[in-house]
């Protein structure tokens, strides 16, 4: 499953918390034409899969939560205060 970073959860969480921005919004991710897709949301799609902890709430469509499925999720904000998210492989466990 995605997991967050928490700088991207604080992101995230910032986003869909701004003065006009309806309750129960969350950020979407969606793959259109092979490329995913951002976008704030006030609710998930029917079919979306919901991530939701700490405050932050990411809806991913069908395709881009199984692409997501092994990837980590995280965030930058430059000094304009833009954010910028990348995505990383998990780790696989270390044997002991």
């Amino acid at each position: 499953m995605l997991t967050l970073t928490p700088t991207a959860v604080e992101v995230v969480r910032g986003l869909t918390s701004d003065d006009g921005v309806p309750d129960g919004t969350g950020l979407r991710i969606a793959n259109q034409n092979g490329r995913l897709a951002l976008a704030l949301a006030p609710q998930p799609d029917d079919a979306d899969r919901v991530i939701a902890g700490d405050g932050a709430r990411l809806f991913l469509d069908d395709s881009a939560a199984a692409y997501l499925d092994d990837k980590v999720l995280d965030a930058n904000v430059d000094d304009q205060g833009n954010p910028t998210f990348t995505l990383a492989s998990q780790q696989p466990p270390t044997a002991v």
